[in-house]
Parts: C-alpha cells; sequence; structure tokens
C-alpha cells in the first residue's frame, strides 16, 4: 500500500502544479500504524514532487491505543509537529457504547506522554449527544481538556449512521437511541463554556486557542485546492473534485499498471456556489457577500431573499460583507445552508 500511494504520488505530481504546501494531513484510516521508515518515505517523495513551507503544518490522526510512548518517539522524529487523538470522551461507559478500542487509562496516558515528548499543538476529539453521557459528564469531558491545556478541540454530535452495528442495537431495543434536545443542550453548554475559557468558535464544530486554528481544516471551509492519496482520498482544485476507487486491492492494481483509478466531477457555478455557502456559513467569517456576487445577479438576489429571513429571526448577523451566524443559528447551521442553496430549475 505505501508503495501504490508513493506511486500516486508520483503521477499526480501536476495536480496542484507549482502551489507551495502548506499543510500535510496524515488521516482516514489508521495511519498511526504506519512506522519511522515508512513516514519517512512519504516525506521524502512529498519533497521531492512538491515544494512544502518551512513551517507547514503537519498532522497525524491517531486513536489513543496506538499512541504509545514509543511510537511518539518515533512520530517525534519525524516532520509531524501536530497530533489529532481521537479521545471521544473521559467516560468508560461512553466508550463503550460508541464501541471505541481505548479506555480512559490510555485517552489519559496517551495525551500526557504526546506533551511530556514537546507535542504541543494538540487537538482532540470529543463527541457529545451519546445516550450514556450525562450533562455532567459532558461538562467533565470538556473540563478535562482545560486542565490538560489542549490548544484545539473538535466536537461532534453522536449519529447513528444506518447500517452500523449502533443502528443495528437501537433498532433492536439494544441501545437507547440519541436524543436531538439533550444534543442541543450539551452543544449550546460546549459553545458557553469554550467561550469562556477563551477558544475562539472558529467552525461549527471547531474551537481553539487564538493563532491555534488548524490551518489544514480551514483551507477546506475557505475552499483552497487540494490533494489526496490513497484509497477513496478526494482532491479539489476549485472547478472540479475528484475522489479514488475505495476498493484497496484495485487501486493498488490499477497503480502497478501506473494508471490511476478514479472518479471525476466538474463543479457547475450552483454547485460551487452551494459549496462555498455550505462550508463557509459555519466558520466565525461567514459567507462573505462580495464573493457571492462573483457568481452573477440571479446567485446575488436569491442569498440576499434568503439571507433576510434569518437576519430578521437572528439567526444570522450582517457584519459589513459579510453574512454570519449567531450563537442560536449555529444550532440550525444544516437548515439554514439549504434555505440559501441555489437551485436554477426552482428560481
Amino acid at each position: 500500500m505505501v508503495r501504490a500511494i508513493l506511486k500516486e504520488i508520483d503521477l499526480q505530481k501536476n495536480y496542484l502544479s507549482d502551489t507551495t504546501i502548506d499543510t500535510i494531513y496524515f488521516g482516514g484510516g489508521t495511519p498511526s500504524l504506519l512506522n519511522e521508515r515508512d513516514l519517512n518515505l512519504f516525506f521524502e517523495k512529498i519533497n521531492q514532487r512538491y515544494t512544502v513551507a518551512a513551517d507547514a503544518e503537519i498532522t497525524l490522526e491517531a486513536n489513543p491505543d496506538d499512541l504509545t510512548l514509543e511510537k511518539l518517539k518515533v512520530f517525534k522524529s519525524t516532520p509531524i509537529n501536530r497530533l489529532s487523538i481521537g479521545v471521544q470522551s473521559f467516560s468508560e461507559e461512553d466508550l463503550k457504547y460508541m464501541n471505541r478500542a481505548h479506555n480512559v487509562t490510555e485517552a489519559t496516558r496517551c495525551i500526557q506522554n504526546a506533551q511530556a515528548i514537546g507535542f504541543d499543538n494538540l487537538t482532540v476529539d470529543l463527541i457529545y449527544g451519546s445516550p450514556t453521557t450525562s450533562n455532567e459528564q459532558w461538562e467533565q469531558n470538556v473540563q478535562q481538556l482545560f486542565d490538560f491545556q489542549i490548544p484545539h478541540l473538535s466536537c461532534y454530535c453522536l449519529t447513528v449512521e444506518p447500517g452500523t452495528a449502533l443502528d443495528h442495537f437501537v433498532k433492536k431495543g439494544k441501545a437507547q437511541p440519541v436524543d436531538e434536545n439533550k444534543s442541543a443542550h450539551q452543544f449550546e453548554v460546549l459553545m458557553q463554556m469554550m467561550e469562556s475559557n477563551g477558544y475562539d468558535h472558529y467552525e461549527i464544530s471547531n474551537f481553539a486557542k487564538p493563532n491555534m486554528h488548524a490551518r489544514h481544516n480551514s483551507n477546506y471551509w475557505f475552499g483552497k485546492s487540494y490533494y489526496g492519496a490513497g484509497p477513496s482520498a478526494h482532491s479539489f482544485n476549485g472547478k472540479s473534485r475528484q475522489w479514488n476507487i475505495a476498493n484497496n486491492a484495485l487501486y493498488m492494481k490499477a497503480l502497478e499498471k501506473n494508471e490511476l483509478a478514479f472518479e471525476k466531477e466538474i463543479l457547475s457555478d450552483e454547485q460551487q456556489y452551494n459549496e462555498y455557502v455550505m462550508t463557509s456559513l459555519r466558520t466565525m467569517w461567514g459567507c462573505d457577500f462580495e464573493k457571492i456576487k462573483s457568481w452573477g445577479v440571479d446567485f446575488k438576489n436569491h442569498f440576499l431573499k434568503q439571507a433576510d429571513i434569518f437576519l430578521g429571526n437572528k439567526t444570522m448577523k450582517q457584519e459589513g460583507n459579510n453574512f454570519i451566524l449567531t450563537r442560536k443559528g449555529k444550532l440550525l447551521a444544516d437548515n439554514i445552508s439549504m434555505e440559501l442553496f441555489f437551485e436554477k430549475d426552482l428560481e
């Protein structure tokens, strides 16, 4: 697999043309399984094919049970300078409900070890809204991160995906369903706690201390081009999106023949506008009306007509040229985005 991904990087060397790379993200699957040799092979190839900024943000995604002290030392010896740790909760009951492989001791120990060997730039994932997460436990989860002085936090509402084991258990009555009212309450508590402790709520699911915003994630929300290598990886250049085949064996077989196995779509004006609205509205900077106008008068008029509704009910505010969700609006972000979407056939 490593050889196949290295070959893909070679074949796709012109995808970002002369762009300087300022973020690299090892994520999806379990990249923490990579050893030092494999990681350095990737860095050698990336530096061979691209210009990488001296201060590039280089993140590796990992689960607590993978982050042994020995593994952390390996990562520290590479250019990796940021870790994304999927803690999810500091409650054993929550972790069992979510079918996580790690326990609370492993979660706390890996954070302490990472900080001890010099990884100061950490982000942790937490999940709220689980039937097993009481409001008190949720506050304890968030407080634990303050106690660890974690500079960045990503929080997601528990969703029961169709076809998963959890979905099966819920349907059989063996697991409790998600309570939307409780989820909304815990999100409101989260926003208040983060604000009180000096964190920027810079994207619906992301909070950071000033100057510690995730540069990689922000590039997605700002609509910047990116290239993804590996099975299922997505790439985007502003006008088109492509995604690699998901099947590992077929992915490697194609690359053995020096072929790329991916699908591609050219984005229409409507798709580009809708994606911009969806991603930008999730951020603390909101939608830039100058950008909206660049798609033409129909898009501009539609946006203003719909936005007027949300300005009126205080779920959105306008600051200069920017339309930004209020705290109330953040609870309804997906619905508001959908109402702002442009569908030519309906206009």
